[in-house]
């Protein structure tokens, strides 16, 4: 059983690498980020050397049976529930799940440098902080090309403002319309048209509509699936 001093070097040591990736997560202003990875990695940590260390007492009678691992192993499923909180879904758009795979894996972190295997664990941190640091621009160069492709829904009062004023407000920046169709019959103090519009982020796409909701005339404008 290793010394309360060496317990406290490895949380933290823990410490030290969670920060590796939380600072990471931080520099690109996630939610989850420096301290989150920090206290998910001293955490499981800690886990661990309760699971490991923390029974001994009960593991020396004849009449108990423990399984050590098992507290630790609650660890992976656990820790999915705060990288659940990481997630966002936004028309469609799925944000976030870097993020939470980065919590898992330092939480695997955390229980290696538990169980005294320093080694596999700075080798996964410096790992892992290729895969999110090293990799990035290369995603960026896959995904350059590719653009989003939603559903705007327009409300207008057609005395002050017409669709095509609309669609020359909409194709404005980093959008494109694609389709413009009015989906009510004319003639209705309200008239409702869909544009289907390209863009590369959702960013670009909620300023879109932010830009169209602020046109003199616009009654409703929101962002749909195709």
């Amino acid at each position: 059983m290793p010394s309360s001093t060496e317990m406290i070097a490895r949380m933290l040591l823990a410490a030290l690498l969670g920060s590796a990736v939380g600072l990471e997560r931080e520099r690109l202003l996630w939610v989850a980020g420096l301290r989150t990875h920090m206290l998910v990695c001293v955490g499981a940590t800690l886990v661990m050397l309760v699971s490991a260390f923390g029974f001994a007492d009960a593991l020396g009678r004849s009449d108990v049976v423990l399984d050590p691992s098992r507290v630790a192993a609650q660890v992976v499923s656990g820790i999915g529930f705060l990288g659940a909180g990481t997630i966002i879904l936004r028309h469609d758009v799925i944000r976030g799940l870097t993020t939470a795979a980065s919590l898992w894996a330092v939480a695997a972190i955390g229980l290696a440098v538990g169980g005294g295997l320093y080694l596999p664990a700075v080798a996964a941190t410096v790992l892992i902080l290729g895969i999110l640091i090293a990799l990035k621009p290369i995603e960026n160069r896959i995904h350059a090309n590719r653009r989003l492709m939603r559903s705007l829904i327009v409300e207008l009062d057609p005395a002050q403002i017409s669709s095509a004023a609309v669609e020359a407000a909409a194709a404005l920046g980093q959008v494109q319309v694609e389709l413009s169709e009015p989906i009510t019959a004319p003639g209705q103090v309200h008239q409702s048209f869909q544009f289907v519009v390209t863009a590369r982020t959702p960013d670009d796409l909620e300023r879109l509509a932010t830009a169209v909701r602020a046109l003199k005339g616009v009654v409703s404008a929101s962002l749909d699936s195709i």
